[in-house]
């Protein structure tokens, strides 16, 4: 029953922030969930796999994320800070973690020109959200 309920509430979240990206319009990256699977190994916990689509010169908010994360840039250019560190334009085939609660300043398409797209596999509580605005 609680497999079940586990199951019942990813699918419920993976279809709302589905929803959610395709609702975005065109200032706000597109996340698309393609996974979506609570971990048994670990109660209490979930892994998604997603990716984010960025137009030239798009940005997202600045975020934080409650999981752990890595991104891997599939195309373009991005810009990433995190936390205090400085800002890192990464390439295609290049990679960076992001550890549980960290603040995610900067990310954004490093070309105006050009898409870029990220893939982002992230490990958070059941309850959790893929990203938290920052207070501005």
């Amino acid at each position: 029953m609680k497999l079940l309920a586990a199951t019942l509430s990813c699918l419920a979240l993976s279809l709302s922030l589905s929803f959610n990206a395709q609702a975005h319009d065109d200032t706000h990256e597109k996340i698309t969930i393609l996974e979506n699977h609570p971990m048994l190994n670990a109660p209490g916990k979930k892994a998604m796999v997603l990716t984010v689509d960025y137009t030239p010169g798009q940005a997202s908010i600045p975020h934080s994320h409650t999981g752990s994360a890595i991104a891997y840039v599939l195309e373009g250019e991005v810009v990433s800070r995190v936390n205090d560190g400085k800002a890192i334009t990464y390439k295609a085939g290049q990679t960076w973690y992001e550890p549980a609660g960290s603040k995610h300043y900067e990310s954004r398409n490093a070309s105006a020109t050009q898409p870029a797209k990220l893939l982002v596999f992230i490990l958070l509580d059941d309850n959790g959200e893929v990203l938290t605005p920052l207070p501005q």
